[in-house]
């Protein structure tokens, strides 16, 4: 299948720029994939996402989305995508049905039922609000929804469940996963390596505009970690924990004996995190 997203070394600087914001990035995205960017401020990600958009133009190599590059599709573009900003950009003395609405009626193509679209992400009891009275939590909601109004192939999520609870966002993840389900493809730019890993089919390592690994977070993760497992068991009433080698487990005597013996409260390998990895690979922390 043809991927939606080609990008061959691609660079861009800026005119004032001391050093280029992007520096030969190759990667692509296929259809209904979740692609994550990851960074910390100031990697290329937003850069990268702006040329990808239209947005940003003077780019050196080769963008293209669904075969033709940005400033080819014309208008038709963006009836194609979706982009949720990761600054909520609203008429704030609008409400936020009135913004849906206002949003709605600049696509050619169908829209979706701004009502059903607040109270996916819970906030058809403040449709009526004006958006400058809504909370940070409830502005990125409405951000999160307005990039869904005409049920675009292709979504660029920035930062999604930036300034969201716990519940809140579950529920925005949970919608992007469902969109996946439904053939949809999603560019996620985040910092989160927890949402990341959860939501991504693959991942992008991106520091000083250069990407620095690229894999599915599972096997970024079983690559760096350590052939080891951990035991905690009861050793009458103190909770004890011992370390084994995976490779010698079969014919290691005091890890039988455990079983055999004594109470395992847990048995776990020695997974490296997403952000073990990111550090390890790039020597930056993402915190």
């Amino acid at each position: 299948m043809n991927p939606v997203i080609e990008v061959s070394d691609l660079n861009f600087s800026y005119a004032r720029g001391k050093e280029p914001a992007v520096r030969g990035m190759d990667f692509s995205v296929a259809r209904g994939e979740i692609f994550g960017f990851l960074g910390p401020s100031g990697a290329g990600k937003s850069t990268t996402q702006k040329i990808l958009t239209g947005l940003l133009d003077g780019h050196r190599g080769t963008v293209s989305l669904w075969g033709k590059q940005p400033k080819d599709w014309g208008g038709d573009f963006y009836q194609r995508i979706g982009v949720s900003f990761e600054l909520p950009n609203h008429y704030r003395k609008l409400t936020a049905l009135e913004n849906l609405r206002f949003f709605a009626s600049l696509y050619d193509r169908p829209t979706r039922d701004p009502m059903e679209l607040l109270d996916s992400v819970g906030l058809s009891d403040a449709a009526n609000t004006r958006v400058g009275e809504y909370s940070k939590g409830m502005q990125m909601r409405l951000v999160f929804v307005r990039a869904l109004l005409h049920d675009p192939d292709l979504l660029f999520l920035d930062e999604p469940t930036t300034g969201l609870d716990p519940r809140n966002a579950r529920v925005v993840k949970d919608i992007v996963l469902d969109l996946k389900a439904r053939g949809k493809t999603i560019f996620l730019t985040t910092h989160d390596m927890a949402t990341a890993d959860e939501l991504c089919d693959r991942v992008a390592f991106v520091v000083d505009g250069r990407i620095a690994a690229l894999d599915t977070p599972k096997e970024l993760k079983v690559a760096r970690s350590k052939r080891q497992i951990r035991v905690e068991y009861r050793d009458g009433a103190a909770l004890t924990a011992r370390e084994f080698h995976l490779d010698r487990l079969a014919d290691d005597e005091d890890f039988q004996r455990i079983l055999r013996e004594e109470r395992v409260e847990t048995l776990h390998s020695l997974e490296a995190s997403l952000d073990d990895v990111f550090v390890e690979t790039t020597g930056r922390s993402l915190r």
